[in-house]
């Protein structure tokens, strides 16, 4: 049984940073995922700057061969009435593709991968994890997404007292005719949100490719608003009238939603895998690449891997994100005084629709970006 000093599961933007930041230090670590990578993964994907620098990304050489797609204005409205159009004057964020920035950050990692390699076992012997009956290590992290295997060992799995949003889209290279027809501008991303405040859905064209999804609190009406959300947009002429294929599912956690512990003896999650997703938008690359970093400093500065000496990490995710006891809101974050008729009003406005909405909840441009030594 081979031995390493950490086994990572999950090879997504969370599992390669934590990874290139160990191997960078040193330590010889194993990154495990079930699927080869270059992949399809189902996400709007757009990252602030804010993401690219503390990721270290050289953006000119990252968009030689790859789609980067500059933003400097959103179209925001409430489904049913006419949006806002909002200019930040500068570029804001970039739309990306999830296979081309995740094969990214992972083609960066010279560490051992074993890809196309479910988890199918994970025992605990004599203070070591074991993978399968075949790789071994003392330190365990779980960094594949909401349903990863490593947080069913610590209790935090998928439960029924967990409050999940659910989303469905679909990301798509336009035909020449369907690129002509289609109004919604690159860089311009649209944000719909729903009359109940309970998700929200977009439009965003990246170059020729094309996303469209919706994600909400209560999937069971999920399948009603993406087909009444996708026919509006037809109708208006912003999206093409013929879309390829289904869409895609994906679930994952709020922050301020979650209940799922972060760490235990010798193991501690990252990224989706502990529930990080801003509350206010759902958007997981950013807290996902800063848990990664974040975990990296308290790994290598740990005397052991016991969940005490571990605890830092959690103290740091709390420091950086907020006190999960305090984010209680429900609806992406919406607070109590944001309801309807007020919402209505509200989102008619460029100052909130602009300053709140986009730069305080989508971009929290009042972060600055996370930088750790390690």
């Amino acid at each position: 049984m081979e031995t390493f000093d950490a086994i990572v599961v999950g090879a997504g933007p969370a599992g390669s940073t934590l990874t290139h930041a160990l191997e960078n230090a040193g330590k010889n670590v194993l990154i495990i995922d079930k699927t080869s990578f270059p992949r399809d993964k189902t996400c709007a994907g757009w990252v602030t700057p804010a993401v690219l620098e503390s990721l270290h990304v050289d953006i000119n050489d990252y968009r030689q061969h790859r789609t980067l797609q500059s933003i400097s204005r959103f179209r925001i409205g409430m489904m049913g009435q006419s949006p806002v159009e909002n200019c930040h004057g500068s570029v804001v964020s970039y739309g990306i593709r999830r296979c081309e920035f995740d094969a990214y950050l992972l083609d960066r990692v010279q560490s051992r991968k074993q890809l196309n390699t479910p988890v199918k076992s994970i025992t605990r012997d004599n203070g070591l994890w074991q993978i399968n009956g075949q790789w071994q290590a003392p330190l365990l992290v779980g960094a594949g997404g909401h349903f990863c295997p490593v947080a069913k060992q610590i209790g935090a799995g998928p439960g029924k007292h967990e409050t999940v949003v659910a989303a469905k889209e679909v990301e798509f290279e336009m035909t020449p005719a369907q690129a002509k027809a289609c109004e919604a501008r690159g860089d311009t991303p649209e944000l719909w949100f729903c009359r109940d405040l309970k998700g929200y859905a977009w439009v965003f064209r990246k170059g020729n490719f094309l996303n469209i999804g919706l994600g909400r609190e209560d999937n069971h009406q999920l399948t009603e608003h993406l087909e009444a959300f996708v026919q509006d947009m037809k109708q208006s002429g912003r999206i093409p009238s013929d879309l390829p294929g289904r869409f895609k599912g994906h679930a994952y956690l709020l922050y301020g939603h979650a209940q799922r512990p972060l760490l235990d003896d010798g193991v501690l999650l990252i990224g989706d895998a502990a529930g990080l997703a801003y509350t206010q938008s759902g958007e997981g690359i950013r807290p996902a690449i800063e848990s990664a970093l974040i975990a990296a400093k308290v790994i290598l500065n740990a005397p052991d891997y016991s969940a005490s000496s571990l605890q830092r990490y959690s103290e740091q995710i709390s420091e950086r994100f907020g006190h999960r006891a305090a984010e209680q809101e429900r609806g992406f974050e919406v607070p109590d005084w944001l309801k309807q008729p007020i919402a209505s009003s509200l989102m008619r406005s460029h100052w909130f629709t602009q300053k709140v909405v986009t730069e305080k909840w989508f971009l929290h441009q009042e972060i600055p970006p996370l930088d750790l030594a390690v």
